[in-house]
């Protein structure tokens, strides 16, 4: 059995982007987005014991063309930026592509794109091209806890937590208290956190509601989302009652809760893409899943951590060699 590292490459990059502290002058921030995407990656090798990294990156997402409204609030939000914040943007999405091509050209990991899907896409078909492997989702992103299993775990490298069916789980193997109660945080129900999504849309990615205003618990003569859930596998009275409810958007068009919650569950989902989407995504994956043998790989990083003054990683740049030039072997 193989232990596979999959990187949500883009998420996490610019997730440390944003965490960066304020006063950080622009190169220095660079460098930290840098310094925490690799050594994010780092932590969760030696943490799952893994065999070989994934980079998953990003293409023009299939479902703006299936619904849409998907992500124009990030346009919105693009054009909104001034001038020297576009300056910033730009640099940014120059140095994220060094990076990748660095890892593409001078690493012996995978690096993954399909021009029509999105890493979250790549991510969800090697787990699912790989069932007898485990893997380990590194991202912050709270989608993948719908993929958490049995041979499936998420590392929030921004956090520093290993999410996973027995809980969440600290760098050190502790679990994570939650702030609130002090108590260790829920193991996570990927099926509810699944459901749960598809029903309330998500605002990040423009995905509206498929039952805006519904409540978690019901009360004495309304369904709630936890009593459909429950009823989800026999698709009885709670079942019914909610899905066939109907509501009016501010535009007055009318909407069945059950056919939004059908187009929701084929965005988010991850294992729902339609059929000829998953076959072609395989097929762009297969063409890019050969074993890389580049040479000098240490020698290489050393280099590249020089242009980016990542002194830190450099320092142990063996062992980051030691993920860098494991290369990938067909299983199975």
């Amino acid at each position: 059995m193989t232990t596979y590292l999959l990187v949500d490459t883009a998420n996490t990059f610019f997730r440390a982007r944003h965490v960066a502290h304020r006063g950080m002058d622009q190169w220095t921030r660079l460098g930290f987005a840098m310094h925490v995407t690799m050594s994010a990656v780092n932590k969760a090798w030696r943490i799952a014991g893994a065999d070989h990294v994934v980079f998953a990156l990003e293409g023009r997402s299939w479902r703006k063309d299936y619904y849409e409204p998907y992500k124009k609030n990030r346009k919105v939000a693009r054009d909104a930026l001034t001038e020297k914040e576009q300056e910033e943007d730009k640099l940014f999405w120059e140095t994220y592509d060094e990076l990748t091509t660095f890892l593409k050209d001078n690493s012996n990991c995978s690096v993954l794109r399909c021009e029509i899907a999105e890493a979250d896409d790549i991510i969800a078909r090697w787990i699912d091209m790989h069932p007898g492997d485990d893997h380990v989702i590194v991202s912050s992103d709270s989608d993948f806890v719908q993929l958490v299993s049995d041979n499936v775990k998420q590392y929030n490298g921004i956090q520093n937590q290993m999410i996973s069916l027995e809980g969440v789980f600290d760098d050190y193997g502790k679990p994570v208290k939650d702030k609130k109660t002090g108590e260790p945080k829920e193991t996570p129900d990927p099926e509810w956190a699944l459901f749960e999504k598809c029903m309330r849309g998500d605002s990040t990615d423009n995905v509206f509601s498929a039952y805006p205003g519904v409540r978690k618990k019901g009360t004495k003569n309304k369904v709630g989302l936890l009593e459909a859930f429950e009823d989800r596998a026999s698709k009885g009275y709670n079942w019914n009652n909610m899905m066939l409810q109907r509501w009016t958007d501010h535009n007055g068009e009318e909407h069945r809760v059950l056919d939004d919650y059908e187009r929701n569950r084929t965005l988010i989902d991850l294992t729902a893409q339609p059929a000829e989407l998953k076959e072609y995504i395989d097929t762009s994956m297969r063409g890019q899943m050969d074993t890389k043998t580049n040479k000098m790989v240490g020698a290489k990083f050393l280099k590249f951590c020089g242009k980016y003054e990542l002194n830190r990683i450099a320092e142990d740049a063996t062992k980051y060699a030691e993920w860098l030039q494991k290369g990938y072997h067909v299983t199975g």
